[in-house]
This record gives structure tokens, C-alpha cells and sequence, in this order.
């Protein structure tokens, strides 16, 4: 399998290096170059094995030769053997044929560990065979730091240096990760939004020289193998829920379009998927897209789904390159014009096909909290805010009933306790994770909204300096 960039300047790769790399040269994400396929017959064949069984099915075509058979097996029974549930990403039902998704049964009680415990060992396991050692920075809306954290701890080849929007995720997303101790990781909260973040994150892999110097590597949703990985619960649902002999539906709560993407990838490869629904908070660039065709962006507003707080989705642009006939110069040129202008549009043939493969809802913060006091008065369940987006997405696109709607259970309610006591009038029950956390000293470095200042930051830790300076609190 190789791997081509969105952008149509950079060599195609393997399945290893696309994992080292993350952000191709060009400035494009990486996709496959073909996508892989699975026959009716061998989703049925699915029925009753395992997550990590179906797991390594699903992702084997991806990998390719890169990693050996035994290796990526085992590799993925060690990433999902922590998670607190038998089934790892269990199916609850909410109503006569909708059903939520729980992906909050790993380590940092989120979606990410999903993809970021697989990906970290995946590291670890290149990084060894090649005698490497990279830096790895990554921009974080709440939970891929923590969970990106988590993944690569205390691992002798990796130095961890993740970025946050100062005061704009929750207090507990932020404890996540600065209460951490190791000394491989690294917090940065920086003085902005979270599409600051990805912007300073972008700008330093454009630079190749800073790149070379600091080993620079990613574990944001730029990284193709934090999809595909995602790629496998979306496989696994509807496999519970009778696929391939019936289709299902699925809302997703998305501010930066990889989750979802995940889902046009489990479609792309034959589960049958009626509809995908794209649930977005106030910051609702993506809906307005599929409403207008005009992807324009805006100043980001706070809401209670921090996470989703998302004016620039960068996973859009691998949906972008798909929808233009896979032009690499056409989806350069219409990034230039974003970064130039704030906005592009498509044109009707593009929307049209668009609306074909998805719908989208935005909530406000009104809508959110009604979803979680609803579905509390109705079962008992707490949800968290970002789900409870998804919910109030689902109920406004349900589509054909007798197709089971799945809605993403994205974190655990205890990650945002003060959204969801406005809402029921109650905190939610704190896990064993979670425990005592508030109490723990945390290790963070702020710094303003600048480039130079960052790039300072991250050549004081990387794996090439020679030194490290002090970090502040």
C-alpha cells in the first residue's frame, strides 16, 4: 500500500514512513492511494470476533508490508487488552432503534485512545527497528494530548510536546495532561484558540530545516494512521447491528472532520452506511459547507463541546481531495485561498455530491444541555456535551427508522462536570482514573501565539538538542 498527498507534490510513501511523517512535505495529508475493499462476505465474517480480531482486519490492507502480520496482530491485542470493557467500544441502546457508541473505555476516557494507544505502539515498534528517535508535537482541542500523553509516556524514542488553547478546554482535559510527570512529556498553553495551535503546528512541519533538526513527527488527526485506526469501531458497530444485511446511520460530533472522515472511510471500503450526520457545535463551518458549498471561516466561539471549538478542520482537505476527483492541485490551490482569503466554495456539482454523502446539524449550548437533561429523564444515562451534540444531531436527521442510528459517545461525562450539572442539576459519578486529579501539581509552559517563541520551546526538548531549558508553571 502506498500513500499519496492531498496536495499532489510530495512521493508516494509507505504505510511506515506515513506514520513518521505525518504532514506530507507539500503541506497535504497523505491517503491511500487506492482504497481497500471488503466484500459483503468478509463483514460477515466479522460477526462475533473480537475488536482487536476485527481490528487487525480492517487495518492489515492499510499497512500493507510495512509491518509483518504477527507483529501488527499482536501489536493491536496490546493496545486494546487495557481497555475497561470486554467488548472496548460497547453499544448501549437509547430509543427504539438508536443506540449510542461508548468510546470512553480507554485510559483517558475518550475517543482517542482508540486510535492513539494502537498509534503509539506502532512508534515504538518502527522507531526500534530503524534506531530512531523522533520529537513529536501535536495541537490539542482537549483530548488527543491527554490521550497522546497516555500513548507515549516514559517511551525511551519519543520526546512529547503537545499544545493547548490557554483557558479554552476543560479543567480536567487540561490536568489530563499536565499532571503528568514523565519526563518525555511536555504541555505548552498557549495564549489563543485551538486553530492557533494547528496553525503554529503547521507552520513548523512546513519548515523543513526545523523539521530535519528537531526529528519532527505528529500525532494529530493529520496523521493518517489516527483514521484509519478510528476506521474499526465504525466497522464493529455496524457489524453488531446486522451489517452487511442492513445498513446503519451514524451522527459524530466533529470540530476537526477526522472522526467523520473515519466514517467515509469504513463506507469507502463497502460497510453500508445510509447516512453520516455531522454534528457541530456554534463553531459550524462544516454545516454551513453543506448547506451553502462555502467553507468560510470565523471567529471561534466558546461553547460547553470545547473540543469542537473549530473553525479550521484540517481533515477536511483529505474529504476535499476525494470530492475534486483526487486533483492535488486543485485542493492546493483552494488552501492557498483559504489561508489567503479565510474561505473558497465549490461549485453545485460538488455540494450536491456533498449532501449526497453527508448531512449536518449545528447545536448551540441550549440544544446541548436539552439533549443531556433529556436522555437523563428518559434512561438515567449522563452524556457528555459533545455527545449530547450528536444526539440532538441524530433526532434532527433521523432518515429511514428501520436503520439503526448510532450516535458517538465521545468521552466520558465526568471530563466536563460543570456542563453537565447545568444540565441535570448533578455532577457526574468521577471514574477511577480521574480521582484525586485536582489535587495533583501540574507542569505547563505558556507562551504567547508565536512562532519564533515555539519553535524555541520545542528545540529546548526535542531529541536533538542538547540541552533543555526549564519550563514554567
Amino acid at each position: 500500500m502506498k500513500y499519496v498527498s492531498t496536495r499532489g507534490g510530495a512521493p508516494a510513501l509507505a504505510f511506515d514512513d506515513v506514520l513518521l511523517t505525518g504532514l506530507a512535505p507539500d503541506g497535504g495529508l497523505y491517503l491511500p492511494a487506492r482504497w481497500p475493499r471488503l466484500t459483503r462476505s468478509e463483514i460477515a465474517a466479522l460477526a462475533g470476533l473480537s475488536y482487536a480480531e476485527t481490528a487487525t482486519r480492517v487495518m492489515a490492507p492499510f499497512v500493507g508490508a510495512a509491518i509483518d502480520a504477527e507483529t501488527l496482530a499482536r501489536t493491536i491485542d496490546e493496545a486494546y487488552a487495557g481497555f475497561d470493557h470486554p467488548a472496548v467500544a460497547p453499544l448501549r441502546q437509547i430509543g427504539s432503534n438508536d443506540w449510542l457508541l461508548e468510546l470512553f473505555h480507554g485510559p483517558t476516557l475518550a475517543f482517542k485512545d482508540y486510535a492513539l494507544q494502537l498509534v503509539g505502539r506502532l512508534f515504538d515498534h518502527v522507531l526500534a527497528a530503524r534506531r530512531a528517535r523522533v520529537t513529536i508535537v501535536g495541537a490539542t482541542s482537549g483530548d488527543t494530548g491527554a490521550a497522546a500523553i497516555e500513548a507515549l509516556r516514559d517511551r525511551d524514542n519519543v520526546v512529547v510536546c503537545i499544545l493547548h488553547p490557554k483557558d479554552r478546554i476543560s479543567e480536567i482535559q487540561r490536568r489530563q495532561m499536565t499532571t503528568v510527570t514523565a519526563a518525555n512529556v511536555h504541555n505548552v498553553a498557549i495564549e489563543g484558540t485551538f486553530d492557533d495551535c494547528q496553525a503554529l503546528l503547521k507552520a513548523m512541519f512546513a519548515d523543513a530545516d526545523f523539521r530535519a533538526a528537531t526529528h519532527l513527527s505528529a500525532v494529530n488527526s493529520i496523521n493518517w494512521a489516527r483514521v484509519m485506526a478510528q476506521t474499526v469501531y465504525y466497522v464493529t458497530a455496524a457489524v453488531a447491528l446486522g451489517a452487511p444485511h442492513r445498513p446503519v446511520s451514524f451522527s459524530v460530533p466533529t470540530g476537526n472532520f477526522g472522526d467523520i472522515f473515519a466514517g467515509h472511510v469504513a463506507r469507502r471500503m463497502g460497510l453500508p452506511i445510509e447516512s453520516l450526520v455531522i454534528a457541530t457545535n456554534r463553531n459550524d463551518i462544516l454545516a454551513r459547507f453543506v448547506e451553502t458549498g462555502r467553507y468560510q471561516t470565523g471567529a471561534v466561539v466558546p461553547t460547553l463541546s470545547p473540543s469542537m471549538d473549530i473553525q479550521v478542520a484540517s481533515n477536511f482537505e483529505r474529504y476535499l481531495y476525494e470530492l475534486l476527483g483526487r486533483d492535488g492541485a486543485r485542493v492546493a490551490a483552494l488552501m492557498e485561498t483559504l489561508a489567503r482569503t479565510g474561505g473558497f466554495a465549490v461549485d453545485r456539482a460538488a455540494l450536491n455530491e456533498t449532501r449526497a454523502a453527508f448531512a449536518a446539524h449545528g447545536v448551540d449550548d441550549a440544544e446541548t444541555e436539552a439533549a443531556i437533561a433529556s436522555l437523563y429523564r428518559r434512561t438515567g444515562m449522563i452524556v457528555d456535551p459533545h455527545t449530547a451534540t450528536g444526539i440532538a444531531a441524530a433526532t434532527a436527521y433521523r432518515g429511514d427508522r428501520a436503520a439503526p442510528m448510532i450516535t458517538l459517545a465521545t468521552a466520558h461525562p465526568a471530563k466536563f462536570p460543570d456542563a453537565v450539572t447545568r444540565a441535570i442539576g448533578a455532577a457526574p459519578p468521577v471514574p477511577p482514573p480521574l480521582a484525586g486529579i485536582e489535587s495533583r501539581p501540574e507542569r505547563c509552559a505558556v507562551l504567547p501565539n508565536d512562532l519564533a517563541r515555539v519553535k524555541d520551546f520545542v528545540r529546548s526538548v526535542a531529541v536533538a538538542a542538547p540541552e533543555r531549558e526549564p519550563e514554567t508553571s
